[in-house]
């Protein structure tokens, strides 16, 4: 074989491997974070889990996510001072700031808007989770049969933790605070969107180039016969 042929043979593979990188899928999902200081931390435990304390500063995002180095935080303001400003302490309760964030048009559903964002306050039971705080000021929520978020004051209307392909839910974050997040826990039972034209392409190079591989040494034999 010539080095040539090698040559496009190594070519071929690298289309095909390209071809694979460009099939990459995300989750178009709910993501929950804490806020500490001024960073947002990704939630450990879901929200029908957490209780959080008086004062503290809870966010959520929809988006399209492929893994948790990719993803985005919730935008806007995060401030306890300024969420429950107009919501005054009260005894046998807690106040929990909620900011809630239904992502990009690039990230919604088809044929679905997503909502601006919002802020809101909370005012719970002492013993109440962020899922009972986030009942309180955004209703409906929705979950699915594993106890996963997938909907939150009705948006979006259906679907949960979907795989999509990653171009469906290219981010366009313009606001404040806009990475980082985890994968859902859910995989969906959705197809993904199949082969590329590259890699078919890439499948019928490698092809082609091991028939002239396999011709050019025929030729060689017959030539030393």
């Amino acid at each position: 074989m010539t080095r040539r042929v090698v040559l496009l043979f190594l070519a071929a593979f690298l289309l095909i491997g390209s071809a694979g990188q460009a099939q990459a899928a995300g989750y178009r999902y709910w993501s929950f974070w804490d806020r500490d200081g001024d960073s947002w931390v990704y939630a450990t435990q879901g929200p029908s889990l957490v209780r959080p304390s008086d004062g503290d500063v809870q966010g959520f995002r929809f988006a399209v996510s492929e893994n948790s180095g990719d993803a985005a935080q919730p935008r806007g303001t995060a401030d306890f001072a300024t969420i429950c400003a107009k919501t005054p302490a009260e005894d046998g309760s807690k106040r929990v700031a909620l900011v809630l964030d239904f992502g990009t048009a690039s990230d919604a559903p088809s044929g679905e808007t997503p909502p601006a964002p919002r802020t809101a306050c909370a005012q719970v039971s002492p013993d109440a989770t962020t899922a009972d705080a986030l009942a309180a000021v955004a209703d409906p929520l929705r979950y699915n049969t594993n106890a996963l978020l997938c909907g939150i004051a009705g948006y979006p209307k259906s679907g949960c933790g979907e795989q999509v392909a990653r171009n469906e839910g290219a981010q366009d974050d313009t606001q404040e605070d806009s990475t980082a997040t985890a994968a859902p826990d859910e995989k969906s039972t959705q197809d993904d969107s199949g082969p590329s034209v590259g890699l078919y392409a890439g499948i019928a190079l490698v092809a082609a180039l091991a028939g002239a591989a396999a011709w050019q040494a025929r030729r060689r034999r017959n030539a030393t016969d």
